[in-house]
């Protein structure tokens, strides 16, 4: 094969497919140009090899082969917005399936770099709550042996254990509790213990970033951990959302019930001025479901709300009052978005608190004796864990 006939070869194998034809046409046209390419490298080969010298091969690059058509894809059917759990919960497994694991040293001997869950064991039968715990990063439990901590308690004599949802910062390095006159910090990676006395009996504890936020019965302080000056909050210390940590310039309230048209979202503009106040409404709901009162911790990720709280819902008997349930809320208009069912019987009041949000957008709540995880998209509920009674604090994601 002359150097001519090579060139002229090259040239045709080349050539660019046009994408305006059709699909079919597109790729048989292709074929035939992948084996003129094959058969141009080979004869140029040849060529080289038997000629000794050097052949300046040409190159024309083009669009690429024209691809077929995509297939169309259908997306699948939302799922409901009132949503129940499976009889039976699959498991999520996870590093949090092991919160439930023995404790295998104390926080003074063995600091961690990241904690990921705190645990405060309460005996089911009596009510008595047992030392706290620190699940690490490592997967190993420790036993937060660093400082005695007290039940929180309120004016009247009522104790509550000391462990709150909110008591683990965002980071895991970094533990806050509620005392009476003052509010312990404890440093996870080292041990170290700062006590900030603040009058009152303080009951509240949560973490708005690196903000960290307490309260007593009816009032909400900022803390500045550098000075130990505290400033108050114009928000109810019961009702105030856990914020998502990247978004914690504004607070948002969930609180009031639907009795006295009360229950509703406001926000806190971090700027100041009047708070916004959006009622909790439920068109999106079927009808008979209401979201008609609220308890636990809210937790915000972007402009929704995980919250727990009692409903009323609609079956074949007509509508029942006093059900079991998490919402989802929209921060910004008030609206139910979707409802997790959990029904009334077999429940004990107030069981199914919420944790916070996993980082693939899951919602962490209480379930019976365990820690299970609803995913409001799919509808998708399974366990975390199966058998940890008692208080967690979980790090906000």
């Amino acid at each position: 094969m002359t150097e001519t006939e090579l060139t002229r070869l090259l040239t045709r194998a080349a050539e660019e497919i046009r994408p305006a034809r059709p699909a079919a046409a597109g790729w048989d046209r292709a074929r035939r140009v992948r084996r003129a390419r094959r058969a141009a490298g080979a004869a140029a080969v040849a060529v080289v090899l038997l000629g000794g010298g050097t052949t300046a091969l040409l190159h024309r690059s083009g669009p690429p082969p024209a691809a077929p058509p995509r297939p169309t894809v259908t997306s699948a059917p939302s799922a409901p917005v009132v949503q129940r759990p499976p009889d039976r919960l699959g498991q999520a497994g996870g590093p949090l399936a092991r919160l439930g694991d023995r404790v295998a040293s104390g926080l003074s001997e063995r600091p961690v770099r990241r904690a990921q869950v705190l645990y405060q064991p309460v005996d089911p039968e009596t009510g008595e709550a047992g030392p706290v715990r620190v699940l690490g990063d490592d997967g190993i439990v420790r036993e937060l042996d660093v400082v005695t901590l007290a039940p929180t308690r309120d004016a009247g004599g009522n104790q509550a254990a000391p462990l709150k949802p909110g008591s683990l910062s965002p980071d895991g390095r970094i533990a806050a509790f509620a005392q009476t006159g003052e509010v312990v910090v404890v440093g996870l990676t080292d041990g170290a213990v700062r006590r900030y006395p603040l009058a009152g009996y303080l009951e509240h504890v949560l973490w708005a970033g690196d903000r960290l936020l307490v309260g007593d019965n009816d009032t909400a302080y900022e803390l500045d951990r550098r000075t130990g000056a505290a400033r108050k909050l114009p928000v109810d210390p019961w009702t105030l959302v856990v914020p998502e940590p990247a978004r914690s310039g504004d607070l948002f309230t969930v609180g009031g019930w639907s009795g006295d048209g009360g229950l509703a979202v406001r926000r806190f503009p971090a700027s100041g001025g009047e708070p916004e106040r959006r009622p909790v409404t439920t068109g999106e709901l079927p009808p008979g479901y209401r979201l008609d009162e609220v308890y636990g911790r809210g937790w915000q990720r972007g402009d929704r709300i995980g919250q727990a709280g009692w409903t009323t819902t609609a079956g074949a008997a007509g509508t029942t009052s006093g059900a079991e349930g998490v919402a989802v809320l929209d921060a910004r208009t008030g609206a139910v978005t979707r409802l997790l069912d959990l029904g009334r019987e077999g429940r004990s009041k107030g069981c199914c608190e919420v944790y916070g949000w996993t980082a693939d957008g899951a919602l962490l709540f209480r379930y019976d004796a365990g820690l299970a995880r609803w995913r409001p998209e799919t509808g998708g509920v399974d366990w975390v864990a199966g058998d940890v009674p008692g208080l967690l604090s979980i790090a906000a994601r």
